[in-house]
């Protein structure tokens, strides 16, 4: 019994209809960095400059777009990045609080202070225990003031007036 060929030919697959510029369509013979909506049209959503194979320009319109969108973004009329914010893999179980919402009370978090209780937890088999850091020497204390039934020598200053 023969086995089926399951791949398609790649030949036949790569052979679609091949992509015009819109440079070609729009019969512009010059790009302009100025022309911020024409140069919009080979950028992504996030900003990059779109491939040759997706815009179906040639090497030399591909040379000349992708110099102007280089000068127009130096000159602050097009972004360098587009930043796009979504939520990603969230839970669809939030409700009326919308993506983040109020909390709430938590109550009262106790003694756990602000990374929780950890003493209740085994040591890990595969890490060696932790030593723990000697103890920083304490500041030299300052000399404790006289007792008030010391007696203290007069003792003349230079500049005190007396000679």
């Amino acid at each position: 019994m023969a086995a089926k060929s399951r791949s398609k030919n790649k030949d036949n697959a790569r052979r679609a209809k091949k992509k015009t510029s819109i440079l070609n369509t729009d019969r512009v013979d010059y790009v302009d960095w100025k022309d911020v909506n024409l140069l919009r049209r080979f950028m992504s959503d996030r900003s990059k400059i779109r491939a040759r194979r997706v815009t179906g320009n040639d090497a030399q319109q591909q040379r000349e777009v992708a110099q102007a969108i280089k000068n127009a973004r130096e000159m602050a009329l097009l972004p360098y990045v587009t930043r796009i914010t979504q939520q990603r893999g969230g839970r669809s179980d939030r409700g009326d609080r919308g993506d983040r919402g109020d909390r709430g009370d938590r109550g009262d978090r106790g003694d756990r202070g602000d990374r929780g209780d950890r003493g209740d937890r085994p040591p890990r088999p595969d890490r060696p225990p932790r030593q723990e850091a000697p103890a920083a020497p304490a500041p030299p204390a300052a000399p404790a003031p006289p007792a008030a039934d010391a007696v203290t020598e007069d003792v003349p200053v230079a500049g005190d007036g007396e000679e």
